[in-house]
């Protein structure tokens, strides 16, 4: 299940939050296909402007993480997944944010996750 967290300013959400997770949602599907997007997990967490230090600009941390496989699934995945996941982000906060929005995706090794207790095979 691929977890999309976003990181930025709390004023700068208001109003865009249900944009952002669907268009989010829509850049991991468009690399990975429909059968993906039941599953894409997407959580924002606001920060006060005054504990953010990125060049003193409205800025955005995305993280992307999933099981190691799965990034294997698809030729170019970086390529293709951080402009997309970017573009969603400029897309609903607008384009001003597009040069300060790093983008890390981060493979889960086998083993090393677990829902409901359990670790999947």
């Amino acid at each position: 299940m691929p977890h999309v967290t976003v990181q930025m300013i709390e004023e700068e959400l208001d109003g865009v939050e249900e944009a952002l997770i669907a268009g989010l949602t829509d850049a991991v599907t468009s690399v990975y296909g429909e059968w993906v997007r039941p599953n894409v997990a997407v959580a924002l967490h606001g920060v006060p402007r005054r504990r953010w230090g990125i060049t003193g600009d409205t800025a955005a941390i995305v993280t992307l993480g999933m099981r190691e496989r799965a990034f294997e699934r698809v030729a170019d995945l970086p390529e293709r997944l951080i402009p997309a996941l970017t573009d969603a982000l400029a897309a609903a906060a607008g384009e001003r944010i597009r040069a300060h929005v790093t983008v890390t995706l981060v493979g889960i090794p086998a083993g090393r996750e677990g829902v409901g207790g359990a670790i999947p095979a």
